[in-house]
């Protein structure tokens, strides 16, 4: 039986945008390189999924508890008020799942971060050990 996952590309867009945080059991967990929000994305590693429905149902239920363990991490290590969780994809079309702490005094607040302003990039060794420090609330990866 052929592994999904070997057949796996990251778009060139998220791969551009982001900084790699880890693996979980079906999703690839990258931060987004954008110091305005905390923010991550989970692509999960099957080739050419657009939807949570292109994914079998086991991997859906997979996909929802990778979102859970996340959406927990960023809550704590952030002490977000609110937490952003979607899959819109319409720039985009590999299914990923924007998780972002977020909070009244944010700069976009109350609206979405999506196309808010240009990103702020991290300087390098903060956006690894940020990605190093979500990565070890994930389990280690």
């Amino acid at each position: 039986m052929t592994d999904p996952a070997a057949a796996f590309s990251l778009h060139p867009q998220l791969a551009a945008d982001t900084i790699p945080v880890g693996d979980l059991l079906l999703s690839r967990v990258l931060l987004m390189n954008n110091t305005r929000f905390p923010w991550i994305l989970l692509v999960p590693r099957r080739p050419a999924i657009r939807e949570t429905i292109d994914l079998a149902e086991p991997e859906q239920a997979i996909l929802w508890r990778e979102i859970s363990a996340a959406s927990v991490v960023m809550r704590d290590l952030f002490r977000a008020e609110k937490l952003n969780v979607c899959a819109i994809g319409n720039m985009v079309p590999q299914l990923h799942v924007h998780v972002v702490a977020r909070f009244a005094t944010d700069e976009a607040w109350p609206k979405p971060v999506f196309g808010f302003a240009p990103a702020l990039p991290y300087a390098e060794t903060a956006g690894r050990e940020l990605a190093r420090r979500i990565a070890a609330g994930l389990g280690g990866l």
